[in-house]
Formats: C-alpha cells, sequence, structure tokens
C-alpha cells in the first residue's frame, strides 16, 4: 500500500494535505521565544502545507507565531491548509465570529477552518462565518459519531472533517467508518498515541511507539516508528498532524509516504483486535469531566 499525498473534500475542490504539523502543547510560555515560529517555518520550508492550530494554544499566540511563519516564508497563501479551532468559552452563537475574527487577526490570514464542539446552533452561527467569506470550510473535532448524527439531521453545510484522536492503540474503526460513509475526512490527532497530560491521561504504560510489533517493523523498512505509525493511518485515508518542536522530527515526520505491505498493513490494523475494541485512549475524559465526551454508543453529555 502506497499513502495519499492528499485527500479530497466532500462538495469542494480542496484537497487536505495528508500530512500536517500540529501545534499542540507547543506552549510559547514553555519553549523558548520565536520556538513555535522557527518549527513552523522549517516545517513550510520542508513541504508541509497543513498545520494545525487552536486559539487556547497559549491563547492566541501560536496563532500568531504561525502567521510571522507564513509571511517570513512567502508561500502564497492559497498553497496553505491551515487548521484552527472555536475555543469552549465562544460557543454562543453570538460569540462564535467574534472568536474567529480574532483567529483571523492572530492568523493575518483571509481564511482558516475552525473547528468545534458545537452542536446545531452554534454549528448555524459556523455556517454563517462561511456565507460571509470569513471561513472557506468548517469541521468539527472530538465528535462521536451520535454527535455526528444529531448534527447532520440540522446541518446546512456539511462538516468536511472531524479531527479526532487516532493511533495504532485507539483506532476508532467505526467512528472512521462512519465518517467516510458520510464524506466527511478525518484527521488524526495524537497520531503517535499523544504525550502524556496530567488531568487527561487515560493510558497508563507503554505506548505505540514502544510496541514490539511496531519496533520490528521500523526496522524491517528501515524508519523509525513514529514513521512506520504514520504511514499506516494515511493509509487509512486519514491525515496526520503530529505535533513535535524538535528540528529532526519534523524532517521525519514529513518523510512518511513509502509503500507498506499489505499484510504489515493489517498486522497494525489489527494490534487492538479486528474492530479495535481493545483500544487504548490518551485523551480520557472520565477522568476528569465525570463522563465520556467520546461514548460511541450514546450521546454524552
Amino acid at each position: 500500500m502506497f499513502p495519499q499525498e492528499s485527500f479530497a473534500l466532500k462538495g469542494t475542490t480542496i484537497r487536505v494535505p495528508s500530512r500536517g504539523l500540529g501545534t499542540f502543547q507547543v506552549d510559547p510560555k514553555i519553549y523558548p521565544e520565536g520556538s513555535v515560529k522557527d518549527s513552523v517555518l522549517q516545517a513550510l520550508k520542508l513541504g508541509y502545507r497543513h498545520i494545525d492550530a487552536a486559539f487556547g494554544y497559549g491563547w492566541g499566540q501560536v496563532e500568531r507565531d504561525i502567521g510571522h511563519a507564513i509571511r517570513e516564508s512567502g508561500i502564497p497563501r492559497e498553497e496553505l491548509f491551515i487548521v484552527t479551532k472555536l475555543h469552549n468559552c465562544f460557543h454562543k452563537p453570538e460569540d462564535v465570529e467574534i472568536n474567529m475574527d480574532m483567529s483571523l487577526e492572530n492568523f493575518q490570514l483571509y481564511y482558516d477552518v475552525p473547528l468545534s464542539r458545537a452542536y446545531d446552533v452554534t454549528w448555524a452561527a459556523m455556517e454563517k462565518l462561511v456565507e460571509k467569506g470569513k471561513a472557506k470550510l468548517i469541521g468539527v473535532s472530538n465528535f462521536s459519531s451520535p454527535k455526528l448524527k444529531r448534527l447532520l439531521q440540522t446541518a446546512k453545510i456539511h462538516p468536511v472533517v472531524n479531527q479526532v484522536e487516532i493511533h495504532p492503540y485507539f483506532p476508532q474503526k467505526g467512528l472512521v467508518e462512519y465518517c467516510q460513509k458520510n464524506d466527511i475526512h478525518v484527521t488524526a490527532h495524537c497520531p503517535l498515541g499523544g504525550a502524556p497530560i496530567p488531568v487527561l491521561i487515560g493510558r497508563h504504560g507503554p505506548g505505540p511507539l514502544e510496541d514490539p510489533t511496531l519496533l520490528k517493523l521500523a526496522q524491517k523498512y528501515d524508519k523509525t516508528v513514529a514513521q512506520v505509525v504514520l504511514c499506516h493511518t494515511i493509509c487509512r485515508g486519514i491525515s496526520v498532524i503530529p505535533k513535535t518542536n524538535n528540528s529532526k522530527r519534523i524532517i521525519e515526520n514529513f518523510d512518511i509516504l513509502f509503500e507498506m505491505d499489505e499484510a504489515d498493513f493489517k498486522l497494525i490494523d489489527n494490534l487492538m483486535g479486528e474492530r479495535g475494541e481493545r483500544g487504548i485512549r490518551n485523551l480520557e475524559t472520565r477522568e476528569y469531566l465525570g463522563f465520556d465526551n467520546f461514548n460511541e454508543e450514546v450521546e454524552e453529555p
């Protein structure tokens, strides 16, 4: 199997690059000043055209750093696929456009792709952003199948993407199947298993990068385990946005379009069982919210 460079988005002429750079946890308060901009600039020069962000990452600072990197790169805006997310405190319909304007000001760009936990009313407000030309496409993040089913009942504009946690230890096969059947592209955040976040951690043990099977496959293909994992995910028809602030890994995470044997693809695909029923989530909401925000059986809360 050979992974694609990009994926078509329903009802548009736009394609989302399969390889992107994530900026979650790249906190400017923790990393040296300018490091986010430098990482994004390096990625753009290397060939990345898909950059993922959120207003909540540094309260706009990461968006501003990305904007600086884009302008310094000289790459035309139309060549870039930039994603940000509507922050949780802006879900009231009257606040949606306010947050969009803040993000556009931070990026100094004319388009972005807002992603949100939005339900019906918030989604309707997001649809108005497309009508006004402030957003080209809109999608969702961390949406379960029940939430998507509810949204699709009233949505006038089809969500083009659902950004969710996906990796070999948490393949989300049922959700991916539902999205693909309904022409919703899936982007994987935490595609390598995710870095531990104390309040969110659901995985209490080794992650995919330490898996014996994946270590053997990395040796076979003369790649890192991360490269094998990312290639496998793209072969599933899913774009990836691994987060890193490390120059070496930015390069490695872009060199992931190589042919993988069908047998090896299936081996990785079934690490957690044929349907992924033994999946281990990294971002576990039950431990701090008291309910499962990602329940695939019923909608919570």
